[in-house]
This record gives C-alpha cells, sequence and structure tokens, in this order.
C-alpha cells in the first residue's frame, strides 16, 4: 500500500535568502523588506532552524542540508520545487521557470540521500523541458494524492500541461488540471503554485474552492477528492493569502500525523476548520514571517518529502 505521508523530510538552510525579482512577477506573496541582506538571510536562518526544533520535537526526522554560498541562490530553502522523492526509489528533477531557481539543483544532495542508506533506482529527468519553455514546478505544481495516484495541479506560468501528462505518464498518475485564479487590487492573475490553494492529505483535503472560477472544473475537483475518500475542508482567498492552503501532513516516527502549517495559517483558520483537522491529525505551527514575506512560500514549500526506500 503506497504511503500519503512520511516522517523523513528534507530541508536547505539558506545561505542568500532574499527577495527574488525574477519570480516576483508570478509571486504576488512575495514582499520587499527594508532589511540588509545579511540581516535577512540571519532573519531567515533562526525562523529555518526553529522551525527544524519543532519538528524533532515532534518526532519528525530532519535531513538539513547546508545551501552552498555560491552560486548566490535566494529561494534554496524552497526545495521541494526542483526535486521529488517516491517509495519506488525514483528521484524526479522538474523543469523550473527561473533561471536563477535552477542553480537550486543540486546532485550531491542526491548522493548525500545514498550515502545516509536511501535506494535510488533512477532519476527521471524533466529539466529538458525548459528549453521549450515548458514548466512544472515539483510539488509547488502538483498536489499529489500518492496513494489514488491522483496529481492536483492548476496552471500557470510555472505549471504546463505537457510536463505535466509526461509526469503522470511515468509515474502512473492520473492528472487533474483546473485553472485557478486570485483578485488583487482589482485585477485576477493565475495562482502560481497548486500548493497555494490546495493541500491532501491522508484523510483530509484542505482547499480554495473560490479559486476555481470555472464550474466544471470546480466540480470535478471536488468530486476528485470525494472518491478517493477526502474530507474536505474549505478555506476562503482571505485565508489562502495567509497561506492556509499551504500545508504538509507529516507523521513522527512513532506514527502519529501531523499537520504542519504556519503561524500565520493557523491564526487565520476558524474554531471549525482548525478543530477539524485537529480531529484526524496534530496540528503544529512555524512562524517564519520573514520567510513567507520575502520568499512567497510557506512551510510546505520548505519541506521535501523523503519517501525514499532503505537499501
Amino acid at each position: 500500500m503506497p504511503l500519503q505521508t512520511t516522517s523523513s523530510i528534507l530541508m536547505v538552510r539558506p545561505a542568500n535568502f532574499g527577495f527574488n525579482i525574477e519570480t516576483a512577477e508570478s509571486n504576488f506573496y512575495q514582499k520587499r523588506d527594508a532589511r540588509t541582506d545579511r540581516e535577512l538571510n540571519r532573519a531567515a536562518q533562526k525562523e529555518f532552524d526553529d522551525f527544524v526544533i519543532l519538528l524533532e520535537k515532534n518526532g519528525v526526522e530532519v535531513i538539513v542540508v547546508e545551501d552552498t554560498v555560491e552560486p548566490k541562490k535566494t529561494d534554496s530553502i524552497f526545495p521541494n520545487n526542483w526535486f521529488s522523492t517516491h517509495e519506488s526509489g525514483k528521484v524526479v528533477l522538474y523543469p523550473m521557470f527561473s533561471p536563477n531557481r535552477r542553480l537550486e539543483r543540486r546532485m550531491d544532495i542526491v548522493e548525500m540521500l545514498m550515502k545516509k542508506g536511501f535506494r535510488v533506482d533512477e532519476i527521471v529527468d524533466l529539466t529538458f523541458f525548459e528549453k521549450d519553455n515548458q514548466y512544472l514546478e515539483g510539488t509547488g505544481s502538483l498536489v499529489l494524492d500518492r496513494v489514488k495516484k491522483v496529481a492536483y495541479a492548476c496552471k500557470s506560468v510555472r505549471t504546463h500541461e505537457i510536463p505535466l501528462e509526461y509526469f503522470c505518464r511515468l509515474m502512473g498518475y492520473e492528472g487533474v488540471v483546473f485553472g485557478a485564479a486570485q483578485t488583487i487590487d482589482g485585477i485576477v492573475s493565475s495562482i502560481y503554485h497548486t500548493n497555494v490553494m490546495m493541500h491532501i492529505g491522508s484523510e483530509l483535503a484542505v482547499v480554495c474552492l473560490d479559486s476555481i472560477r470555472v464550474a466544471t472544473e470546480k466540480l470535478r475537483v471536488q468530486e476528485y477528492l470525494e472518491k478517493t475518500g477526502k474530507k474536505m475542508i474549505p478555506i476562503t482567498e482571505k485565508q489562502k493569502f495567509n497561506f492556509a492552503g499551504n500545508m504538509l501532513e507529516v507523521k513522527s516516527k512513532s506514527g502519529e500525523k501531523i499537520t504542519v502549517m504556519s503561524k500565520a495559517a493557523c491564526e487565520s483558520l476558524g474554531d471549525v476548520q482548525l478543530n477539524t483537522i485537529k480531529r484526524y491529525t496534530e496540528v503544529i505551527s512555524a512562524s517564519i514571517p520573514t520567510i513567507e514575506k520575502l520568499g512567497g512560500g510557506s512551510v510546505r514549500c520548505m519541506m521535501a518529502e523523503n519517501f525514499l526506500p532503505l537499501v
């Protein structure tokens, strides 16, 4: 039986965290900050370290990788966009929209996992799609139901259907593709990553249905979630703006289910929503305001799940 969650997480500690001008045009969530680059990186490192401590305190194995100082990478803290791991022993490398984010791909990280005793049978390299300006940014673009083999994806400049179809064919998934939009200052724009508006756990689905503007597409997403047995927790657009869709369910080494979210996301949820999640899993929240503000991503983006089997 495939697993939806893992107790092993890989995280990259930033060396040059900051505002990425290349990604800001399609990521409304990124905001500039008056602090110096050094101050911002120190603040992000402190938030990162506290988050790691929180996960480990709750029984989650965290494999921490130090970012390399050169070449400079402002978004290395979000490794889930460039690779994913699978129980089959496959590692998938993804085509990325921003040229400066492609520098984050590090084969030494894959080699380090192998040295730690994890089995890598095949590397599925999709990065050739970058030559044709076709992108699929890992588990940012893809929200995976690993048990039912369904890949949910909202179309955007970072998520294209051709590489998605290729992924699904190679990995044995069925794609559920839809449009998801948000209104900012009266302008409607696509949501850049699916994991901003949607989370799939072992029993729960947290989803901003309001962002799916086409009725038939919204109905299709709802039908798939229902037929795969997920308890749906709808969130509002305002809650989505507070990263309430950017959650991840993990488990402790003893098997306890834990839903991880940011403090901002947790505080945006209503009592009924939060209590519903707590009926199914424990809830922990990390305070990462600098990372959310400058990086435009939250806790889910920081955690690359390690599903690789041990040798």
